[in-house]
């Protein structure tokens, strides 16, 4: 999605002009929190890269299903030359309209995966620069059961060269990201369980806004955006009040919180004990010990969409549309909007001439003759063109116009309806999500 991402961040934050500068001595070496870092230049020398960069302790073993805990500090420099292991996830191959460009790389793939990586224009490690350049923090989709900072789609190289930090990250995916358990909440600190992925995102932030500077970033103009599940991710984060003061701009791409019935942690704890009932461990510790390749297969046994963010009373205390209703949310500066293909994942299901009429019926009887005037299905063509745009109502445009009504800050609601070029050989999917 790099032309569309990229314009959305052009109409957000602005064009930057990168620094020039001749002293690039010590781009490629930065100090962070806990030690030395190493990264490599683009092919021009205009950008430097730092691939894989470790936000929090590596979730395993006794640290699965637990929040992030603190890096240890290293004392060699670190090399940042490569992509990081991407989150335990089921084997990436491209499916349907999602092709090459938009799948986790196959390989490697691990529990240890809260690592960021970062695009910057080079010359900002001098003594002279200032941290001035806006930083865009970008949350991948995937459903919460697939994805990666390192998908090739989701390269930052052409945000640097006009002046933006660009940071993607990682977190917990699936099983080991959302499983709520009563065990897991009696353990922890918090009285809570699930929403780890989330943990793992606000960490992230965090890490950013300590060491951002280090590539010329200014840590008051930071934008994080996010499409499907990332975009559900954003919201998430603006309706937590562990978020607050980590982003001033947030951009939802085809993804929201606010149009879903989300679980609340009692449900999500009956949830997590199915877990242990399929694998027939009654005790946290036994799934603990679980290999992470056996345990997505027990995973796999579940439903999709079985795996998501939680009413927790902690990361998320309450049901974001109350929070919202309440003004008890993160109130920044927004874009947020749609693809026309959306309509295809919406819980709307398209029905025949008949279903539709009598959806109406039972739905809108006091408003019927005015309703067929905003959706008419006089023919096949009106039919499918009516469903379409209700089931885009339903997926997101009625969350974000509520959402809307509600900011102080500025709010830019956008649709796309570009289809990207065909490829030779490949069935044109129209607007699809993610294009």
């Amino acid at each position: 999605m790099r032309v569309s991402l990229y314009s959305l961040l052009l109409v957000c934050i602005g064009l930057y002009s990168c620094t020039d500068s001749t002293d690039q001595s010590n781009d490629l070496f930065v100090k962070v929190s806990n030690g030395y870092l190493e990264g490599e230049y683009n092919s021009d020398s205009s950008v430097v890269v730092f691939k894989g960069i470790p936000y929090a302790a590596p979730p395993v073993n006794e640290l699965r299903w637990r929040a992030p805990q603190p890096l240890s500090d290293w004392y060699d420099t670190l090399k940042c030359q490569d992509f990081p292991p991407s989150p335990i996830q089921n084997k990436p191959v491209p499916f349907s309209m999602w092709s090459e460009e938009f799948i986790t790389p196959a390989e490697p793939l691990s529990e240890d995966c809260l690592y960021l990586n970062i695009w910057a224009p080079s010359g900002q490690s001098s003594a002279q620069s200032i941290a001035d350049k806006p930083v865009f923090v970008w949350i991948h989709g995937g459903a919460f059961v697939s994805g990666s900072g390192a998908c090739p789609i989701y390269d930052g190289e052409e945000f640097a060269k006009q002046g933006i930090v660009f940071v993607s990250i990682n977190y917990r995916l699936g099983v080991f990201g959302f499983m709520a358990h009563p065990q897991l909440s009696l353990e922890s600190t918090i009285n809570s369980s699930g929403n780890y992925g989330l943990m793992d995102q606000i960490v992230a932030l965090r890490w950013v806004k300590q060491n951002i500077n280090k590539w010329g970033g200014d840590s008051t103009q930071v934008t994080i955006a996010g499409q499907s599940a990332g975009g559900s991710s954003v919201e998430a984060l603006i309706f937590s009040p562990l978020a607050k003061g980590f982003f001033n701009q947030a951009i939802v791409q085809s993804g929201s919180l606010l149009s879903k019935k989300m679980d609340h942690l009692k449900h999500a704890e009956e949830n997590g004990l199915k877990i242990s009932k399929i694998a027939d461990y009654k005790n946290i510790t036994q799934l603990r010990e679980l290999s992470a390749d056996s345990l997505l297969v027990v995973a796999n046994r579940l439903p999709f969409g079985f795996f998501q963010p939680i009413i927790d009373k902690y990361i998320i205390p309450r049901d974001p549309n109350k929070m919202l209703s309440e003004g008890n949310f993160n109130d920044v500066t927004m874009m947020s909007g749609w693809v026309t293909g959306d309509s295809e994942i919406s819980s709307f299901k398209a029905k025949d001439k008949e279903g539709f009429m009598e959806y109406v019926r039972e739905s809108h009887s006091d408003s019927e003759v005015d309703f067929y005037k905003l959706f008419p299905a006089d023919n096949d063509s009106l039919l499918v063109k009516s469903q379409n745009k209700l089931a885009l109502l339903e997926f997101k445009i009625k969350a974000d116009f509520n959402l809307a009504s509600k900011l102080e800050n500025d709010i830019y609601l956008y649709e796309y309806d570009y289809v990207p070029t065909d490829k030779p050989g490949f069935p044109n999917y129209g607007a699809f999500h993610t294009s």
